[in-house]
């Protein structure tokens, strides 16, 4: 059995999850109460209610952290899926820095966008200049926020401003290219229709929406970079809790 599995309390895979669930219960429990993880506190010993206010409340907070668990604990699964991939692309970020990543990404952009110059009609140059143009500042400040702040600054903000150099550059290019929007606005705008439909109709937000704003043109740019922020968050929420509950370096 290895070192993992014995620490886990369990061999294979069910101690694994075993570990992780009493990890993060732990760090659930200590919000409210003193030295609740057992580790690092093995000289003083976990701390116990002793009144009976004091058991109501624990036992209520555990209860209710136990619930949390079974909606935390598959994101946190995703997370270990995905946090290979972003400690990669962390790694290579730091070695380069906010310029060295802006200036990958405008040689990138900038070679693309000269080919098109002297290879492509006009509107089509235009298309690709724009979007260039728009990834560029959302990789410069994706890179940023994730150099500066800390963790929860890179789930809040670079990696929301990292889907927004994905999504937007090729709806920005739609927008000054008519033969694109076929392909790029009209199921943007049928993606609209289900989100405003399946998503948004809690307390009628839908119907506020549909009266106030109409999706044409730079509303549909504000709606992908809209969709970029929970999609960067569903992404980065996920990886911060696997930290949480199995650093990298285990």
């Amino acid at each position: 059995m290895s070192t993992h599995s014995r620490r886990g309390g369990g061999g294979g895979v069910v101690g694994a999850i075993k570990a992780d669930l009493a990890r993060l219960h732990g760090a659930w429990m200590e919000l409210v109460f003193p030295r609740q993880r057992g580790r690092g506190h093995s000289v003083m010993g976990k701390w116990k209610p002793e009144t009976l206010p004091q058991k109501i409340g624990y036992y209520a907070w555990s209860t209710f952290g136990t619930i949390g668990l079974l909606l935390l604990y598959p994101l946190t699964v995703l997370g270990f899926a995905t946090r290979f991939y972003a400690v990669k692309l962390d790694s290579t970020q730091a070695r380069l820095g906010i310029v060295g990543v802006t200036g990958i990404a405008v040689l990138a952009w900038g070679t693309l966008t000269v080919v098109a110059h002297f290879q492509l009609p006009w509107d089509a140059f235009l298309a690709i200049a724009a979007a260039s143009g728009v990834a560029i500042v959302s990789t410069a400040l994706a890179a940023t926020f994730s150099k500066v702040g800390g963790r929860g600054t890179s789930v809040m903000l670079a990696y929301p401003f990292a889907m927004t150099a994905l999504f937007l550059p090729p709806v920005v290019a739609a927008l000054v290219t008519p033969a694109l929007q076929p392909h790029i606005l009209d199921p943007s705008y049928e993606f609209a229709i289900w989100i405003l439909d399946n998503v948004l109709f809690v307390g009628g937000l839908n119907e506020w929406l549909r009266a106030n704003f109409t999706l044409e043109g730079a509303a549909y740019a504000a709606m992908w970079v809209g969709i970029s922020f929970p999609v960067g968050w569903f992404l980065g929420i996920p990886i911060a809790l696997a930290d949480l509950v199995r650093p990298s370096e285990e």
